[in-house]
């Protein structure tokens, strides 16, 4: 079955599941009177409060999201102010201090929590609008607020409780009906967007649904149908294809959608058994490397933040190691939902007891590395995948390599959204987007196909060999006839990178390897040092091929990296044909040739048909 043919079949069930819930005319039957009802109920705060006296690390956590409550006591409430097209930052800000004030609130007794979580709710009440030209804005004002409204209810006034209401109705639910009804824009699409957006208003209808039933079952019955769309995204392994920087925010909002549902309405119509979603957090797990930073293809920069979400997956699924590895991730450094779904299950050994290689499927996406727990061992992360994917680069191929304590291979990540036509005309035109700015090949100095698709056609996990092999020909379609990359991990320390082509016409080729590293190239060895360490850097074959050191820039205003450099091969001409291998050896030492073999040696030997 193709890929196509998969995701119709997916939506196909997972609408079915969702039609199995109660009618549009009764959905709000088991709606659960009172509040607070989003997120956590009653026994939930009660649960909460007995863990931060009972455990160590909840009560450390406790503490530090308690102080910084305290400091938000003295912040300015947010301002209607847009940066570009966005009220984003003050959303968000409103997000984090309405939902921190309220926990504590409820986890101390302490009313001057709660008066400034009120202060904040009722600044964002006045304003003229939540930004509905940019809907994340109105999902997450509304989110922030709607959360506020449930957990400080009975600290308000009233007349506190009718304007906050009237803002979340006016201001948030109603500005989807027009979206929902034509089935438009954020709604009908299966990335990020849907998620946060049906969340938000989710969450805003079942804030409100015991004064506004009618508006609040409308919302709910047009959310469970859109949101099928992007849960689908998840089969069949639990991939996400817009990177993992856009993974975090999704599934945050995914979760929030989910135990919303589950803690107002009594059920999540079965949505939690999409395929993929119960393995999801294996791919937050495998995307970030023993430097806590992740393989940030799409638009996203390196580090792997907070998913308190990885709470709610681990206590949903029973799967303990996703819990173990938000507590490493958090650092002390918690989030409130850390600790509002906090769980003390699983533990390091859990998780090096899994697999250290992985491939993920449903996105053509790869993961190696030398053991887990070690901040030295050598991570890489290899990818296929989409260039039409919501938030792509042109990147089909790249990678990333991270070996003693130092990322050698890094992508350059985002630029700034704010450019002139970053999400439309003039999007490949920026450096940071383009071909020539990730670690994988570039023909003719052209950008790769917009529209390419690059399966990853071979994986194998071994402890002397573990590798991947990429389909990339459709990515350079009317240059080469194929294309095809493999990346290994040999003996969990050293990496190789073969590359393979056929042109009908001579091509020109270029290799690309960015690197914050300082760079000493001769001829057909390079020698990378960063923070004391060391990577050699070989190339096997051809002959004649050779090292060359560029500027890894663009011109202003678009993001400066001084300090990165591109080490690129040129070859002497132009080829029909070529087998271009090069071996990356960390450590002061370089190891021996390896032997090689033809790539379809490698997938006839790892197929993944």
């Amino acid at each position: 079955m193709n890929s196509i043919a998969r995701v119709v079949c997916i939506v196909s069930c997972i609408a079915a599941w969702a039609g199995a819930a109660p009618a549009a005319d009764d959905v709000l039957k088991t709606l659960r009177p009172g509040h607070p009802r989003l997120f956590l109920v009653a026994d939930d705060w009660a649960r909460v409060k007995e863990l931060v006296q009972k455990d160590p690390v909840a009560g450390q956590w406790f503490e530090k999201l308690q102080a910084d409550a305290k400091k938000m006591l003295r912040e300015k409430p947010v301002v209607h102010v847009l940066k570009g097209p966005r009220l984003l930052d003050q959303s968000r800000a409103a997000l984090r201090r309405i939902t921190t004030l309220a926990a504590i609130y409820r986890l101390t007794g302490d009313k001057s929590f709660a008066e400034r979580a009120k202060v904040e709710m009722l600044t964002a009440a006045d304003f003229a609008d939540w930004n509905p030209s940019h809907f994340l804005d109105v999902a997450e004002m509304t989110t922030a607020v709607a959360t506020g409204y449930d957990w400080i209810f009975d600290e308000l006034s009233p007349e506190d409780r009718q304007k906050i209401r009237t803002a979340i109705v006016d201001k948030g639910l109603k500005q989807s009906l027009d979206i929902y009804a034509k089935n438009r824009w954020w709604a009908a699409v299966s990335h990020n967007w849907n998620q946060v957006c049906n969340g938000g208003m989710t969450v805003g209808a079942l804030a409100v649904a015991d004064e506004e039933p009618e508006l609040a079952a409308k919302i709910i019955n047009y959310g469970r149908v859109s949101i099928v769309r992007a849960m689908a995204s998840f089969a069949p392994d639990g991939g996400w294809v817009e990177g993992p920087g856009y993974w975090a925010y999704a599934t945050a909002y995914n979760v929030n959608y989910l135990a919303a549902l589950e803690t107002a309405l009594g059920t999540d119509f079965d949505l939690r058994k999409t395929p993929g979603f119960r393995d999801t957090g294996l791919f937050r797990m495998y995307s970030v490397g023993p430097l806590g930073k992740t393989f940030n293809y799409a638009d996203a920069g390196d580090g792997a933040g907070k998913a308190p979400q990885m709470f709610w997956l681990a206590r949903t699924f029973q799967q303990p190691v996703y819990a173990a590895q938000e507590r490493a991730d958090v650092a002390g450094r918690p989030l409130i939902f850390d600790l509002l779904w906090y769980t003390a299950a699983g533990d390091k050994s859990g998780i090096a007891a899994l697999p250290p290689d992985a491939v993920f499927r449903g996105v053509d996406v790869a993961f190696f590395r030398g053991a887990w727990h070690d901040p030295l061992a050598t991570y890489v992360g290899f990818k296929g995948g989409s260039n039409r994917a919501n938030h792509a680069h042109l990147d089909l191929g790249s990678f990333v390599l991270d070996a003693l304590g130092t990322r050698w291979a890094l992508d350059l990540g985002s630029d700034d959204y704010n450019m002139p036509g970053y999400f439309g005309k003039q999007r490949w035109t920026y450096y940071r987007l383009r071909t020539e700015s990730h670690n994988t090949l570039t023909l003719e100095s052209q950008n790769q196909a917009t529209d390419a698709h690059a399966p990853l056609v071979a994986f194998a996990s071994g402890k002397e060999r573990s590798y991947a092999v990429a389909d990339l020909s459709a990515a350079y379609h009317g240059t080469a006839q194929s294309v095809f990359r493999g990346v290994a991990l040999l003996g969990g320390r050293s990496v190789l990178v073969q590359d393979e082509l056929h042109a009908a016409k001579p091509v020109a080729v270029r290799w690309n390897f960015l690197t914050a590293a300082k760079i000493q190239a001769e001829g057909t060895t390079a020698t990378l040092t960063q923070g004391g360490q060391t990577l050699h850097v070989k190339i096997c074959q051809p002959a004649g091929a050779k090292f060359q050191v560029i500027a890894a820039s663009a011109p202003a205003p678009q993001h400066q990296q001084p300090d990165v450099h591109n080490l690129t091969i040129e070859l002497p001409e132009k080829v029909t044909d070529l087998q271009l291998v090069v071996l990356l050896t960390p450590g002061t030492r370089e190891d021996a040739m390896p032997k090689f073999a033809p790539l379809a040696d490698w997938i006839k030997a790892g197929s993944m048909k």
